[in-house]
Order: structure tokens, then C-alpha cells, then sequence
């Protein structure tokens, strides 16, 4: 019950705390023009973790229970562990995306504006200047259900004639007006359980 007393005023003072961030993320967002350049950004990994931070929100409190797993009786034991496998089954392999797509676009920087036909990528301050007809070829991967918690992770592999591969995650924009903008390159769109990029 220490450990539950302990959480509880942490769990709350970060619930206030990402509240008043959220408020001012969209406070700020109503007086602010439309952007065409995409970075890492607080808001769009929010959007993102929010279902997996829940869950694991509603279901660290009943985990704290492993922790008097002696005292507990064998049939309590089984279905503490079935709530856990649900929890971490359902939670762990989004933020196990979000890591890696974070790891891989931390650097990232998008640039793009349809209405112009301007897309252009810099990682880490390096410009790949590169047209259409550059593409050697676009991979469009997106997940295979749409009822998961990681459903949103989706990624474009775009392979250059030069050789270089320029990687562009969800975690940056939605891919979904890149794709479109790319439509008349060869594009390759395939639908896996889980997006590993």
C-alpha cells in the first residue's frame, strides 16, 4: 500500500502536468500558421502514445500487486499475470516503435509543401536535394489492422537512384499526403502486422 500511496501523487502530477502542456500546445496552435517544415514534435508523439500511456496508466496500479506476490493466492497470482501479459501485450510494442522511429527521425527534418512541389529531407543538417524522377523507388509501409495501439506507426522508404535511403516515420507528419504527393513514382505500399522500420 506504500508503493500505491507513493504512485499515486507522481501519477497525478503527471497527469497535470501533461494536461497544461496539451492546453498550451493548442492554445499556441490556434495562433500559429501552417507549417510546411516537420520535425520530431511533442504534440504528434502524444497523439501517438496516448492510447499505450493509458494503458499502462489504468493497469500500474493493479502491477504494484507483484510486489506482495507471497501474500497473494495461487489464483490471484494467474490473474495478476494475465493482466500484465494484456498490459505490456497490448502497450509494449508501441513503445517499442516509438523508440525506434524516434531514434531514426531524431535528426530528421521534413520539408513539405504540396501547393509549391517541394518535398525536401535534411538529416542532421545534411540537405538531400533530390526530384521525382530521382526515386528509384517509394516503400509505403502501414499496419496490416487498424484496431491495435500501434496501428498509426507507418513509415516511407524513399530509395534514391543514387543509392542513399532516406527513411520518413509517422512520428514526423502523417504520411498519408507524402504518399499521395508521390504517386506517380514507382510506389510499392504493403501492409505488415508490425512496422518495424
Amino acid at each position: 500500500m506504500k508503493l500505491l500511496s507513493f504512485l499515486r501523487p507522481l501519477l497525478e502530477a503527471a497527469a497535470l502536468v501533461a494536461a497544461v502542456v496539451l492546453g498550451l500546445r493548442l492554445l499556441t496552435g490556434l495562433f500559429s500558421r501552417k507549417t510546411y517544415v516537420y520535425r520530431l514534435a511533442f504534440g504528434r508523439q502524444l497523439r501517438l502514445l496516448f492510447w499505450p500511456l493509458l494503458c499502462l496508466g489504468v493497469g500500474l496500479p493493479f502491477l504494484g500487486a507483484f510486489f506482495y506476490a507471497g501474500t497473494l493466492a495461487v489464483h490471484e497470482q494467474l490473474l495478476l499475470t494475465a493482466l500484465a501479459a494484456v498490459i505490456l501485450g497490448f502497450s509494449a510494442p508501441a513503445f517499442f516503435l516509438h523508440l525506434r522511429y524516434y531514434a531514426r527521425n531524431l535528426h530528421t527534418t521534413l520539408v513539405f509543401d504540396p501547393k509549391q512541389n517541394r518535398l525536401e529531407v535534411y538529416e542532421q543538417g545534411h540537405h538531400f536535394p533530390f526530384g521525382k524522377r530521382d526515386l528509384a523507388r517509394v516503400e509505403r509501409v502501414t499496419c496490416a489492422s487498424d484496431r491495435l495501439f500501434w496501428s498509426s506507426y507507418s513509415y516511407l522508404r524513399l530509395h534514391l537512384r543514387s543509392g542513399e535511403v532516406l527513411l520518413l516515420t509517422s512520428l514526423l507528419t502523417d504520411l498519408e499526403p507524402v504518399a499521395e504527393f508521390l504517386r506517380n513514382t514507382p510506389l510499392e505500399q504493403r501492409r505488415e502486422w508490425f512496422c518495424w522500420a
